[in-house]
C-alpha cells in the first residue's frame, strides 16, 4: 500500500485502515505498518513503533475507532460492553502518556453518547481525524509564536524530538524550528543524541534532513 503524504506525517488514517510509520527503523528505512486490530494499535504504542505524547494520543484516538470497529461486528447492540477489554489494554500500552488516557477518555464520553442501535464507527472516526488535525493547527500555531521571538541567523540546540514524528505533524518545539527556517531565520540546528534512543541523532536529525536545514 503507497501511503500518500504531503509532508512528514507519522500517522494516516487510509483505505479504512490505520498506518504508522515505523519509527524504530528511522533513519535506515521508511516502513509503514497497517492496523486494523485495536490489539495490535496497543502492541504498537508498547513497542515505540509511534512515540511522543501527541502522536501517542492521535494514534489512541484511532485505536478507539478500530475497537469500536470490531465490538459493532461482535456484539451489535451490546458493543459497548464489547469495548471495555480493548480499551483497557490500550490504556495499559504506555501508562505514563497523558495523552493516551486523554484521548480515550475525550473518545469514550463520546461513544457513551451513541445509541446502542447504530454503528458507532463513523462519529467515532470523524472525532479522531477532528483530534489529528487540531493537533496539526496547534503545531502550526506553536511554530509561529516560536518563531517570532528568534532573531535571524539563529543558532539552535534541540533536545530530543518534538518535531512531526512526535506529534500529528510539524511538531512543537522542531516546529518552532521548522517555521523559523521558513522565514529565514535559522543559520545552523544542533540535534543532541538523546539517549537511549537517540531520538535526537536518528529521529530529529532525520526530520532536519528532509527539510534541508542545516
Amino acid at each position: 500500500m503507497e501511503i500518500q503524504t504531503d509532508s512528514i506525517q507519522p500517522i494516516v488514517w487510509q483505505d479504512n485502515r490505520l498506518y504508522l510509520l515505523d519509527q524504530r527503523q528511522l533513519p535506515q528505512q521508511q516502513i509503514w505498518l497497517e492496523y486494523d486490530h485495536p490489539d495490535d494499535v496497543t502492541k504498537a504504542i508498547h513497542d515505540m513503533v509511534v512515540r511522543g505524547a501527541p502522536a501517542i494520543g492521535i494514534t489512541a484516538a484511532y485505536g478507539v475507532v478500530l475497537a469500536a470497529r470490531q465490538a459493532w461486528n461482535i456484539a451489535a447492540v451490546n458493543w459497548k460492553q464489547a469495548m471495555t477489554a480493548p480499551l483497557a489494554h490500550l490504556a495499559e500500552s504506555r501508562p505514563t502518556a497523558v495523552n493516551l488516557h486523554w484521548a480515550i477518555h475525550h473518545m469514550t464520553e463520546l461513544y457513551e453518547t451513541l445509541p446502542d442501535t447504530e454503528s458507532p464507527e463513523a462519529v467515532l472516526l470523524k472525532q479522531a481525524q477532528t483530534i489529528h488535525d487540531e493537533d496539526i493547527a496547534a503545531n502550526h500555531k506553536m511554530g509561529e509564536l516560536g518563531a517570532s521571538l528568534l532573531k535571524e541567523n539563529s543558532i539552535v540546540l534541540t533536545h530530543c524530538n518534538a518535531g512531526a514524528l512526535a506529534t500529528g505533524g510539524f511538531g512543537t518545539a522542531l516546529g518552532v524550528i521548522r517555521q523559523a527556517f521558513i522565514d529565514g531565520k535559522i543559520q545552523h540546528v544542533y540535534a543532541d543524541e538523546t539517549r537511549p534512543w537517540l531520538q535526537g541523532a536518528r529521529l530529529t536529525a532525520w526530520e532536519l534532513q528532509q527539510d534541508n536545514i542545516p
